[in-house]
């Protein structure tokens, strides 16, 4: 790549003046271009234009840049205008491409190294969408240099263009042969760019960080000049992803043709794992990519033959098949073509019976009717007489259910009467509504078999109904960790629906179970899906705002980076970058050993399992975390960069460290001679966090880094003063703590203020809760719901025992062990008058444990407010004690 930097650096095409330089005027004069398209004599104009055209390639002139980038907005803007293509275009294009690839240093001179670029970017333009201008490209002469470029004489820009433009030509009639007298070459070619593309952009532009390292003109191009670094990477991303989506259109034009070397080529099995991951993601969403060519390849008896032989790509369709991906008709007629054909039925069959018994029920996709009624027919196709070439039961279940569903239960349901019929409806939602229950009271399993029973009984005319069901078996799937299945409830809910795939609950259900079998693209298909129906529901009431589900927005980033379509190259680069860290550590830490190996005997190994245990848990490491717990109101590049900027104000010491989990103190205080700090929640983290809170607090002079100055010179006097609080005293081991301690309750508002008030030597008191309120009595109210001491569980606990006087002494000491040591009558009478399982006291609880865990003054977190925030891995504090005693009262292990 360095190869490619200009020997000189004169005036770009973006600065389009028409001064010329000094050293233009000692070369080889050529016509004006651009007087010729001032000539308002229309035969003159032509001759001028056919003449420059010609005379191009012939001579070496710094503004035929400027011409190339002229006739390029042209040809963008009037591609089906055939006064440039009929004055030889094609042919001066042609010999530029071949000169810039013969001619280095011309290529190199002043500002060519744009023109092969342009010239390949212009044949495309013109023979996107007419024939005839095809056909007198072919005629020009202009495919073998795109090869060239195609091969990457040049570099990845290059290639670009060059697939784009031979793409066109083979998509005609008329010149497909044409193409076609190179398609070995073409053929590999498009093959090796389509599968290495994202990794050579990735390593050449992407992954670069330092701009600086950059070829300019690949800078140039790809931003036209404008916009800031993000800008450019994201360009540079979508231009990755055409590349590999015009590879295989280039493909496909070769497979259509059913040519037996080409599809020989198109069919080795490394090539078809590689189509299973090409895909045109959120930038290309109307190109189907990989699966396109699959599904034109399954259209061939070569074809499917070698798709049937590799597993990957079944699972691929069939994941494709169960997905809201706008192509997933194309895995379902993909599995279709390949059990209709009687020499790959039985080799597909048992895996893919497992993805098309779900989607029976879907009525239409798209513009495609009866989508659920042709599987069907194809499932059953040949059944009575095909069974003893199925293996076995894992078949035989899924395919019988179709039978039971689509066959017997239709006959069936057919002779019963209305009456019957509504009084089987009512049944079921009896027995859903017990299901229900059951799920509130967190018996999943009892309520799994109720849902699966309300099927049994629900008619298969009461759609809306089967959907709810299926849907709420899914999430019980889910509960139980049980995500395949999970996955084929959903689908079966989402064919129900109305439309296909806008069950909302479904889509959110079916995300999680993909997110939880790590297929981040289904999962990010599903997300995106359940957020349009969002936002689509409150489209419907005027009166609403839009509002997203902050988990879906989580997922939908965490789903978005993983889909990266540079993350595997990404990944590549850092694990080399990896070795190469654990190969040079390796080297230190021997030549520290040969220096001496007394005492370090154990360096080496601990130093480099600490520096891999950096690389791999990077994303876990203090100021590297990709989670927070409030969530930005921006998008996703926004929140890079905002976390980006709380690291760095964090390291200069603008924002104090985090005070226990459900609180935090941001201190931006004005400094004086003299400054002070404030601290809460003194009491957790009591050696280690408090103290590097106030160790990390900055000097005098901090009030300058929002201007830029230099830090002053700290002095003796200009320390910070912390003060912290705490509702109970300081303990007595830690007298020698720099934090002044404060005794008091900063849940009551009163006595907070009381204590507060009276500090005068404190510049500023920041009152902080999770949402902003009016007064500061009310955020001290706020962080006090939050805060405060689990008292109010006790009339919560008394009430499910029926206890009527509850609770101790604060600050008195008492030990479980002591309690209950002599109270095991006690609960062998309970035990018997309850009628519980048989347990002796020491079995039901160690006390001694118990003793050693409450015993310390621990804070007590209830996640409910991390819950209302999107942290859905938490439940209801309150309901969860609740469910768990109703659940032991159940089983007889309480009373």
């Amino acid at each position: 790549m360095d190869s490619l930097m200009k020997k000189s650096t004169p005036k770009t095409p973006y600065n389009t003046s028409n001064d010329m330089t000094d050293q233009s005027q000692d070369q080889v004069p050529c016509c004006c271009f651009f007087c010729c398209m001032r000539e308002p004599d229309a035969t003159i104009k032509k001759a001028g234009i056919a003449s420059c055209f010609k005379e191009m390639p012939l001579h070496e002139n710094q503004e035929h840049v400027l011409v190339l980038s002229a006739l390029w907005h042209i040809a963008m803007n009037q591609p089906n205008d055939p006064e440039f293509p009929s004055l030889g275009i094609f042919k001066c294009m042609a010999n530029l491409i071949h000169k810039g690839i013969k001619d280095r240093n011309w290529l190199l001179t002043d500002q060519n190294i744009y023109i092969p670029y342009y010239a390949a970017h212009i044949i495309g333009s013109y023979t996107m969408n007419e024939e005839e201008f095809a056909l007198v490209a072919v005629q020009s002469g202009v495919i073998p240099p795109l090869l060239e470029l195609l091969s990457g004489k040049i570099s990845w820009v290059e290639q670009r263009v060059a697939v784009r433009a031979l793409g066109h030509l083979a998509s005609y009639e008329s010149t497909f042969d044409s193409v076609a007298k190179y398609e070995l070459e073409v053929v590999k070619l498009a093959m090796n760019l389509a599968s290495t593309c994202l990794e050579v952009v990735y390593v050449e532009f992407v992954g670069v960080k330092d701009v600086n390292r950059r070829l300019e003109y690949h800078r140039n191009l790809v931003n036209r000049g404008v916009g800031d670094l993000e800008m450019e990477n994201h360009k540079a991303e979508e231009w990755a992803s055409q590349i590999q989506c015009w590879s295989i259109y280039l493909l496909n034009s070769f497979a259509c043709k059913d040519r037996l070397l080409s599809l020989n080529l198109l069919c080795k099995r490394v090539f078809l794992k590689d189509l299973c991951n090409m895909w045109g993601g959120l930038v290309n969403h109307t190109s189907p990519a990989g699966v396109g060519l699959i599904r034109i390849l399954c259209y061939s008896k070569v074809g499917r033959k070698s798709i049937a032989d590799s597993p990957k790509v079944i699972k691929t369709l069939g994941n494709l098949s169960r997905s809201s991906d706008d192509w997933q008709y194309i895995g379902i007629d993909c599995l279709l073509l390949l059990l209709k054909d009687p020499d790959t039925r039985y080799k597909v069959f048992d895996v893919a019976v497992l993805y098309l018994v779900d989607l029976i029920d879907l009525r239409s996709l798209g513009d495609k009717p009866n989508v659920g009624e042709i599987i069907t027919k194809v499932l059953l196709l040949e059944h009575n007489h095909s069974k003893l070439k199925f293996n076995g039961q894992k078949v035989e279940t899924p395919l019988q259910e179709v039978v039971d569903l689509k066959v017997h239960r239709r006959v069936k349901e057919r002779l019963m009467s209305q009456e019957k019929l509504e009084e089987a409806r009512v049944l079921a939602n009896l027995i859903k509504q017990q299901g229900n229950l059951m799920l509130r009271l967190g018996k999943v399993e009892e309520a799994l078999l109720k849902y699966s029973e309300a099927l049994d009984v629900c008619p298969l005319r009461f759609r809306k109904e089967r959907m709810v069901l299926y849907s709420n078996k899914a999430q019980c799937n889910l509960m139980l960790m049980n995500p395949d299945s999970a996955i084929s409830d959903s689908t079966r809910a989402l064919c129900l629906s109305d439309q296909a795939n806008t069950h909302s609950k479904s889509l959110w259900r079916r995300s999680q179970a993909y997110d939880m079998k790590g297929m981040a693209k289904e999962s990010l298909m599903d997300s995106i899906m359940f957020m349009n129906c969002c936002i689509k529901s409150d489209n419907n009431d005027a009166k609403s705002s839009v509002k997203i589900p902050y988990q879906a927005a989580r997922m939908i980033c965490k789903q978005m980076e993983a889909t990266w379509i540079f993350a595997k190259a990404h990944h590549s680069k850092v694990t080399q970058h990896k070795n190469q860290v654990v190969e040079k550590t390796k080297e230190y830490c021997n030549e520290i050993g040969r220096e001496d190996e007394s005492g370090e005997g154990n360096y080496e190994e601990q130093h480099l399992d600490h520096k891999e245990l950096m690389m791999e848990k990077r994303g876990l490491m203090l100021g590297l975390s990709t989670i927070i717990e409030e969530p930005f109101n921006t998008k996703e590049a926004a929140d890079r960069r905002k976390m980006e900027r709380a690291n760095r104000r964090l390291k200069k010491g603008v924002v104090a460290r985090p005070t226990p989990k459900l609180t935090r103190l941001c201190l931006d205080m004005l400094v004086g001679e003299r400054s002070y700090g404030f601290d809460v929640g003194v009491l957790a983290f009591e050696k280690i966090g408090r103290r590097r809170t106030a160790a990390s607090l900055p000097e005098r002079g901090t009030r300058d880094r929002h201007h830029g100055h230099r830090r002053q010179q700290p002095r003796r006097d200009s320390t910070w003063k912390v003060y912290g609080v705490a509702r109970r005293p300081p303990p007595s081991w830690n007298s020698d703590h720099p934090i002044h301690y404060i005794q008091c309750d900063i849940s009551d508002p009163d006595d907070a203020q009381s204590k507060l008030s009276v500090l005068t030597d404190v510049t500023h008191i920041f009152y902080v809760s999770w949402t902003k309120r009016p007064t500061e009595a009310e955020i001290c109210r706020v962080n006090g719901a939050m805060l405060r001491n689990w008292k109010h569980m006790w009339p919560v606990l008394a009430e499910q025992f029926g206890i009527e006087e509850y609770g101790f002494e604060e600050g008195s000491n008492l030990r479980l062990s002591e309690l209950m040591k002599d109270k095991g009558p006690v609960w062998d009478e309970i035990v018997k008058e309850n009628q519980l399982l048989p347990t002796k006291l020491e079995e039901v609880g160690e006390w001694w444990f118990a003793d050693l865990i409450l015993g310390g003054e621990v804070p007590l977190d209830s996640m409910n407010k991390a819950k209302e925030h999107g942290f859905l891995g938490f439940r209801n504090s309150k309901n969860s004690f609740i469910t768990w005693i109703d659940k032991n009262k159940a089983y007889k292990i309480v009373p």
